[in-house]
């Protein structure tokens, strides 16, 4: 589903991220860890089209068609099916849960601006239909029964699962997750392997997720790679990142 191939980010003279190359491949859970300042975030970035990379490409492949992610505007790749949650929770804090979300259907809409400000039958009826697809998410997140509260009155786990709620309006193929475990007990984090498996397979999702709580990492991800000051250093299943050498080392240091 997503190729990167010699992929780089220089900022000035520095290499946030050099030369990574990783497939994606259709349903999988890949994850994407290593030390802080690693660069993962820069390649969630550039996958997102927040950044253009410096050189080499990235090809998502929808419906046998590739898209070079590299000559499109974030909101372009967005609408082609790559969506994504942030590190640091970026709800509309002062909005309903349920606005939220709603708000992540106005991607699809096909109504005008005339039609909504008129509120002419078929954005009424558009409108209608998101409403009901954003209560259907809420009651899949467990958050219905909080539909009305504002959003920055959720405990955390909870302000997590509402913006993946939010970025599953948005109709995804591909759902990147940076950190979604971040701040959460070790309940809630136990919850949450459990919350992603469950959308993976609810969606027919793809999931590309950074996670410095390893036992997510370990106990979810059919593949897993980790970067090293922006260097591929490893890739595989579980069992080989555990006993890798070179993951060792970068994540514990050596005498």
């Amino acid at each position: 589903m997503l190729r990167l191939n010699n992929v780089t980010m220089k900022f000035g003279g520095v290499v946030a991220v050099n030369e990574f190359n990783a497939t994606i491949d259709d349903g999988s859970i890949v994850g994407l860890i290593g030390p802080n300042g690693a660069g993962k975030t820069t390649v969630f970035n550039m996958v997102t089209g927040v950044y253009k990379p410096t050189s080499g490409d990235i090809t998502y492949v929808k419906g046998g068609k590739e898209l070079k992610v590299a000559e499109k505007r974030p909101d372009q790749i967005a609408k082609a099916g790559i969506c994504r949650t942030f590190q640091n929770i970026r709800l509309f804090k002062e909005l309903t849960v349920l606005e939220n979300v709603f708000i992540g259907n106005h991607l699809r809409i096909k109504s005008d601006v005339i039609s909504a400000s008129l509120r002419l039958p078929n954005y009424v009826k558009e409108e209608k239909a998101f409403i009901d697809k954003s209560e259907y998410l809420l009651k899949k997140v467990g958050l219905y029964e909080e539909r009305n509260e504002l959003a920055y009155s959720l405990p955390y786990g909870k302000q997590r699962r509402l913006e993946i709620a939010r970025a599953l309006a948005t109709d995804p193929e591909l759902l990147l997750l940076d950190e979604p475990a971040a701040g959460m007990n070790p309940q809630e984090t136990i919850e949450l392997m459990g919350f992603i498996s469950d959308i993976r397979k609810e969606f027919n999702l793809t999931i590309f997720l950074i996670e410095h709580h390893m036992d997510v990492v370990m106990g979810i991800c059919d593949k897993i790679f980790v970067l090293d000051h922006g260097v591929l250093i490893a890739e595989g299943n579980a069992q080989e990142i555990q006993n890798n050498p070179r993951v060792i080392e970068a994540y514990l240091g050596v005498d």
